[in-house]
């Protein structure tokens, strides 16, 4: 039972973000996606949600995920964009209760699983206080902390997270790293965008690193990042280092600087 993909590439016209990749992703693991900027993160991050269309060069648990029905997808796959947008003035527990759509028919109501699963992703993400809020009105971390809610309120078997902790105080950072591991626990993939090096370092199990559109480093976290490694992809000197039995990362200065 994985998500895989089959030589998928992915392009924007004649660019090519994501060269032909193939990779295997099993439930029960935390992947950090990281890399530079314009790596090409983003972009295998939708091609695994089927977004914008589901390529049947992904598959979930061994089926096409181009076979699937959108309801069926959406319940298999939960994804959490980059900078996530809400076009209505919702309230937060009508933002987190969008998370319920697939797994209800049509104007069908909200049951007692559903309100217990957006009940628990308030919760779990601290805005339960926050339930009758707008979400117009909340702060760009408290928006953030209710998508993310929303995200959790599908409870599906794969979760899909693009920088899930940007613009969150170190408090949240750690708080959502701790949810994303409660939720791999429970025998569940999940996939998270991340440029805070130390929080992958300290959280995942494995992390694949892209470059130029292609997975270059794909392994165990502490095995992964290393001084040459950042200096090739990263283009940083930067200070390694053991705290606490984790490795530590700290960005020294930019290799331009001494060109």
């Amino acid at each position: 039972m994985s998500l895989a993909t089959d030589a998928i590439e992915v392009r924007y016209g004649d660019y090519l973000a994501v060269q032909p990749t193939s990779v295997e992703l099993a439930p029960g693991e935390l992947v950090a996606l990281i890399g530079p900027n314009g790596a090409g993160k983003t972009s295998l991050l939708r091609a695994l949600a089927g977004i914008p269309t589901p390529s049947p060069q992904v598959s979930w648990q061994g089926r096409s995920l181009a076979s699937f029905d959108d309801a069926t997808r959406a319940r298999s796959i939960s994804f959490l964009p980059q900078a996530p947008q809400a076009n209505w003035p919702l309230t937060v527990r009508e933002l987190v209760t969008l998370g319920r759509l697939p797994h209800r028919r049509f104007g069908e109501r909200l049951g007692e699983t559903d309100r217990l699963a957006v009940d628990r992703a308030m919760q779990m993400t601290d805005v339960a206080l926050l339930a009758d809020r707008s979400i117009a009105t909340l702060s760009g971390g408290e928006r953030m902390r209710a998508h993310l809610a929303r995200a959790f309120a599908v409870d599906a078997p794969v979760l899909l997270v693009d920088e899930p902790i940007a613009s969150l105080d170190p408090y949240h950072q750690l708080q959502v790293m701790e949810l994303l591991r409660e939720y791999r626990d429970a025998g569940r993939l999940v996939i998270a965008v991340l440029h805070d090096l130390n929080l992958a370092l300290g959280s995942c199990s494995r992390m694949l690193l892209m470059d130029a559109g292609e997975i270059v480093v794909d392994g165990a976290p502490r095995s992964s990042i290393d001084e040459s490694t950042l200096a090739k992809h990263y283009r940083i000197r930067a200070w390694l280092a053991e705290h606490d039995n984790r490795q530590v990362v700290v960005p020294w200065e930019t290799l331009e600087s001494h060109d």
